[in-house]
């Protein structure tokens, strides 16, 4: 038999969370099949099988928690999968029914019942013109016959006699108003984190605008060479990280970090790039930004991407970045306050290009333009500096020559 078990999980992560088994206990598995994907705080990963064989026993269900070195399950090597239950044994034939008894003798007829009192002319229009039942009703004339009267105070008796309970409505068919899930385990880490960021730092934001035309020109003028030549879209996120990179090298305080009383310059620039995901966001890095060209840049972002969407990111990845950039302007977003991605002072926020009538040398003209927001902690950073990083950021924007020239 081999032992399924919990891979180290990395730097600063204890423990995951069985996210889901691929394969069912008694089914036939192959060596690095996946078997059972984990979640952890940061990332999700899969395990795979250690050999050839069935998949004898499951030791964590979905949803338990696991650490390092936990037995997940039990491959039992070369076996074969679980034979199929036999079939049901063939019903037997229904043995004939007995006969049925004879039917007992009719009992005599009973006597005849007496014949009615006749019916008076006056209380038999009563009955046709209410549908009153005459024969429920207990006459006081000669021989027990109906009188109007009693045909009236029949009909009073009716008339005041409390109307029957209705039937109980049958319950109404409801949508389910609520649905309560548990939170994902990245989902946790993510919601504390941020939450973490907002009472550890003294978090402020400051926004500027930028003219997207100069970009946008030099992005259509060489897209098609450029992918042809690196095999990659040029996209504005190359710009914007070669811009920010600019931008921390004119402004060191917003590549810091405080810890404990002291404050840690970074020397080194890698960028955190926020990628949405159906478990979440995720920050991976793109290392050495600073040394990177554009399409380099890019090759490094849209892999990154992917693998966040594939759920493939390592824990690598995601660790060590020194700031983040973050595009609402995907969603349709137009302005922002983006949260800090601690410990890290600065997170820098796109949004939407719009078409707006800015004045240009005296006249007004129809520009694309972006709102810019740089959310940083006051701790580290100053008004002043954050205000010079994205006045750097639009300087290099609006003037990609400056990016070339290392202005």
């Amino acid at each position: 038999m081999a032992d399924i078990m919990t891979p180290a999980l990395g730097e600063s992560v204890t423990e995951a969370t069985v996210a889901r088994w691929t394969k069912k206990a008694g089914e036939a598995v192959k060596k690095d099949e996946i078997l059972v994907e984990l979640e952890t705080d940061k990332v999700s990963l899969e395990v795979a099988s250690p050999a050839d064989g069935v998949l004898s026993a499951i030791g964590a269900e979905e949803g338990a928690t696991v650490v390092p070195g936990t037995v997940l399950g039990i491959v039992t090597e070369g076996a074969t999968a679980s034979a199929a239950p036999a079939a049901a044994p063939k019903a037997e034939a229904p043995k004939p029914a007995p006969a049925p008894a004879a039917a007992p003798a009719p009992a005599p007829a009973a006597a005849a019942a007496p014949a009615a009192a006749p019916v008076s002319p006056a209380p038999a229009r009563i009955a046709a013109e209410s549908g009153l039942d005459l024969s429920k009703v207990a006459g006081t004339g000669k021989d027990g016959r109906v009188t109007k009267g009693d045909a009236l105070a029949a009909l009073e008796a009716r008339a005041s006699a409390p109307a029957p309970a209705a039937a109980p409505a049958a319950p109404r068919a409801l949508h389910e108003r609520e649905e309560r899930v548990k939170m994902t385990r990245l989902r946790q880490t993510i919601a504390r984190r941020l939450k973490e960021a907002q009472n550890t730092a003294a978090m402020l934001t400051t926004f500027n605008e930028v003219d997207m035309t100069a970009v946008m020109a030099l992005r259509a003028q060489y897209k098609d060479v450029f992918e042809k030549r690196h095999g990659v879209k040029l996209g504005f996120m190359s710009f914007f990280t070669k811009a920010v990179v600019a931008a921390l090298k004119a402004v060191p305080d917003v590549n810091a970090e405080i810890d404990g009383t002291d404050i840690v310059y970074k020397n080194h620039y890698d960028i955190g790039v926020a990628v949405g995901t159906d478990k979440g966001l995720v920050v991976p890095v793109v290392r050495d930004a600073d040394v990177l060209n554009l399409a380099e840049i890019e090759k490094a972002i849209g892999g990154l991407g992917k693998k966040a969407r594939d759920g493939q990111l390592s824990i690598e990845d995601m660790q060590g970045g020194t700031f983040t950039i973050t595009n609402g302007g995907i969603y349709g977003s137009l302005m922002s306050t983006p949260i800090l991605n601690a410990p890290q002072s600065g997170i820098l926020g796109m949004h939407a290009i719009k078409e707006r009538p800015m004045v240009v040398a005296g006249k007004i003209e129809i520009r694309p333009m972006m709102y810019l927001a740089l959310s940083y902690d006051h701790r580290v950073v100053d008004g002043a500096g954050a205000v010079t990083f994205l006045v750097k950021v639009k300087e290099a924007l609006e003037d990609p020559q400056r990016l070339l020239l290392d202005l």
